[in-house]
């Protein structure tokens, strides 16, 4: 019992570095503004639903193939660009389990100064969404990822690859 007590305050204190970025983690306090003392004893209620922290999951989103495929909300649209003879288009396309091909959205600052293929890399927020936004330096560059929390997990339902 006083395991499952220390496991939910310790997931109630990630709960609040998720909402306020990060808190130290001895921060108890949180814990117990966020769940009242008869929610963490009490075995035969439900359990509340726990929202991931968007940067932890993108961490293993990243560096994990079958987690990846478990979180991407398939079949996928994508918007994506197509050269013709006119030039670039837009088309939007379905993308299904089998074709997927690992994404990596790894970022580090040091993109936006290297020699070739420079971009930036921002996360929009919104309460059960965000975007993560791939912006070229002078390259043509633009990539959108749609991301939402489904039942407190993150998932990627759509995204947008228009670079040129």
């Amino acid at each position: 019992m006083k395991v499952i007590c220390f496991i939910l305050i310790e997931l109630a204190i990630s709960l609040s570095s998720c909402s306020k970025g990060r808190t130290n983690s001895n921060d108890i306090s949180a814990a117990s503004a966020t769940f009242p003392a008869s929610q963490l004893t009490q075995n035969n209620q439900q359990s509340p639903v726990v929202n991931e922290n968007f940067y932890d999951f993108l961490e293993k989103f990243n560096t994990d193939r079958i987690f990846q495929l478990k979180r991407i909300a398939f079949p996928v649209k994508a918007i994506v660009s197509d050269l013709a003879e006119e030039g670039i288009i837009l088309k939007e396309e379905t993308i299904q389990k089998q074709e997927w091909e690992h994404l990596d959205l790894t970022y580090d600052s040091t993109y936006q100064t290297r020699d070739c293929d420079q971009y930036y890399q921002e996360v929009l927020f919104k309460p059960d969404s965000a975007i993560v936004e791939l912006r070229g330096i002078d390259n043509g560059i633009y990539a959108n990822y749609f991301f939402k929390r489904k039942k407190g997990q993150w998932y990627l339902v759509a995204l947008e690859e228009t670079s040129f």
